[in-house]
């Protein structure tokens, strides 16, 4: 978009389109901190739930996280705008002892787990999010900085799947795709192979009158982002024109993070021509390059497979097989194997990657074993074996997450 149109507000027709796909739901919840972009979440939502005449109910949900003295009065700020907006608020409140360090990853964790937790009570399997343009754009560098492969590059989807502890899993898939791996792969890796598949509006329409049903504290809720494809500048150019207020979080400009400290440099970056625009594409692509991968992933893997893939293992992957893939294919299929058998979660790119590499050193050298992630991989008689390790070995270990 010309920069000359980055400040336009969204128009009721923009709205509309950005939550389409959305008005079969039952109820969908909002998570709304009271800022400028989950304020124009929720007023533009609730603009788009007048214009029908039957459609979701809408429920905001602010987070207080209890770190600023005044994180309460902005609650209550939000539930005036929610009321006056013809919206249901509620406010989920973070508890007890919060970390000295990692707090906005702690936040994080406890804001997922809060919405999830506020949506099963009131319903709803879909949770809207704010994010935009922008924070696409910082995700994208924030990984780039981390030395991310494809999968981290592609940043964020607009569609998510969000765990029963608000753990984020895998952007839904093709349903072909969903179908040919999901009669292979255990159901503890299925959500990292991208077989997850949470479909927008899956549960029907209730009949007028009666209350939505409560969902199951094990269910995978969906985690829809409408705005990724939006300035913030447009956002709070939407609320100046209608004179809405917002608050603003003084943790956004926090150059201890560094989300913060990258935001600020986005200006300099922009004048080389790396706008948010321009990252997101990047984006954009990574994400296309990534479910071309998933679908070699998918294809590849009953061809390697000695044996039904299992929870408890030992998973067997035919050694001569795996050696006519591209490394990027094995690398996810043995990611995939220890974040089955293995108790410690997804396992850390660059250590797939030295896992991998010491494994080809050693390919005609005779056995090959090492520990990764709580589970003991063995190469041997032109087999490769990923089994749960001993408690004895698991000690001490740490937990490697992407």
């Amino acid at each position: 978009m010309p920069a000359a149109e980055q400040a336009l507000p969204v128009s009721s027709a923009e709205a509309a389109d950005l939550f389409a796909d959305l008005a079969p739901c039952e109820v969908l919840v909002i998570a709304v901190s009271g800022g400028p972009d989950s304020t124009a979440l929720m007023v533009l939502a609730a603009r788009w739930r007048s214009a029908m005449r039957r459609g979701p109910k809408l429920v905001a949900v602010t987070v207080d996280h209890g770190l600023r003295p005044e994180s309460a009065s902005e609650a209550a700020a939000v539930k005036r705008l929610a009321g006056k907006l013809g919206i249901v608020h509620r406010t989920a409140r973070w508890v007890g002892k919060k970390p000295s360090t990692g707090i906005q990853a702690a936040g994080r964790r406890a804001r997922y787990r809060l919405l999830a937790m506020a949506a099963r009570q009131t319903g709803a399997r879909h949770i809207l999010t704010a994010h935009t343009l922008d924070d696409q754009a910082e995700t994208v560098l924030i990984r780039l900085s981390r030395g991310s492969g494809i999968t981290g590059l592609a940043g964020m989807a607009r569609v998510s799947g969000l765990g029963p502890e608000g753990d984020l899993t895998a952007a839904a898939p093709p349903p072909a795709l969903a179908a040919r791996v999901a009669s292979t792969a255990p159901d503890a890796c299925r959500s990292r192979i991208g077989c997850l598949a949470p479909q927008l509006a899956p549960e029907g329409r209730r009949s007028r009158g009666t209350r939505p049903r409560r969902i199951e504290s094990g269910t995978t809720l969906v985690l829809v982002r409408p705005f990724l494809a939006i300035s913030k500048a447009r956002l709070v150019a939407t609320l100046k024109a209608e004179k809405i207020p917002f608050l603003r979080d003084p943790s956004n400009s926090d150059p201890r993070f560094a989300r913060a400290r990258l935001r600020n440099l986005m200006p300099v970056l922009a004048a080389e021509g790396i706008d948010s625009a321009r990252l997101a594409q990047l984006a954009r692509r990574a994400a296309r390059s990534e479910g071309a991968v998933e679908t070699a992933v998918a294809e590849a893997l009953p061809r390697v497979s000695l044996t039904e893939w299992s929870n408890s293992g030992p998973i067997l992957l035919d050694l001569a097989r795996l050696g006519d893939l591209p490394a990027e294919v094995v690398l996810r299929l043995l990611g995939r194997a220890i974040g089955a058998v293995g108790n410690e979660g997804p396992v850390e790119l660059g250590k797939l990657e030295a896992l991998l590499e010491a494994a080809g050193r050693k390919r005609d050298a005779g056995r090959f074993r090492r520990t990764l992630a709580g589970a003991v991989i063995t190469v041997d008689r032109g087999r490769l074996a990923v089994e749960r390790a001993p408690a004895r070995r698991q000690r001490g270990l740490k937990t490697a997450r992407k």
